[in-house]
């Protein structure tokens, strides 16, 4: 067989390989690992809000107004307090760092009454989001919302174009450090209204609708 020929072969055979590639859907993983990342409730990151840097707190100390002060959280994840000094304040929440100045400021004065309030959410601008991406009319990216659920942000993202192959759509979430790919059926929650799937949105997730194969 000639060179041309052979090259020929090689070029039909590499375009068949990408052909395939093209067409095959995302893997799903595990069901011990989806059920794991459904279990996890939504309340447990949106209820609790976890401070961190950019983030701007109000602490307010009763009857000590020369205590209360407004401050942003530092790159090192510390706030500045008056008596008390540094105080670590990323990776807590607001009650707890309330908790741990009013511990602190119990040395100086008596039953100090501490409160803290967030006043700007920097951290979280991009970790409490949702987002969807793939076949829909407009890829979006929004805050999370309580009670948010794979329906609603589809249909933010207004609903999906001509190529869209919705019973293989793919939500991803991170748990324990890994992703995990979970399978949502969008057009039967459109069609048929089997809402098995309609799993409440998680900040973090992505919702990715892939294209038919072809």
């Amino acid at each position: 067989m000639s060179r041309k020929y052979l090259s020929q072969g090689l070029i039909v055979s590499l375009l068949a390989v990408a052909l395939f590639s093209g067409c095959a859907g995302p893997s799903a993983s595990s069901p011990e690992k989806i059920q794991r990342a459904l279990a996890v409730e939504t309340r447990d990151s949106v209820d609790q809000y976890i401070l961190g840097a950019t983030d701007v707190v109000q602490v307010s100390v009763w009857r000590n107004d020369d205590l209360s002060i407004a401050v942003p959280v530092r790159p090192d994840g510390k706030i500045s307090v008056p008596l008390v000094g540094d105080v670590q304040a990323s990776g807590r929440t607001p009650e707890e760092l309330a908790s741990n100045i009013k511990a602190s400021l119990a040395e100086y004065i008596r039953e100090p009454q501490v409160s803290v309030v967030v006043t700007s959410m920097g951290s979280h601008e991009f970790t409490d989001r949702v987002r969807v991406t793939g076949a829909v009319r407009q890829p979006l990216s929004v805050p999370h919302r309580s009670g948010m659920t794979v329906l609603d942000v589809f249909l933010s993202a207004g609903g999906a174009n001509e190529f869209a192959s919705l019973n293989d759509a793919m939500l991803y979430r991170k748990l324990d450090g890994e992703i995990v790919a979970i399978p949502v059926n969008v057009d039967d929650i459109l069609s048929k209204g089997e809402v098995t799937t309609n799993y409440s949105m998680r900040p973090g997730d992505i919702l990715t609708i892939p294209e038919r194969r072809f």
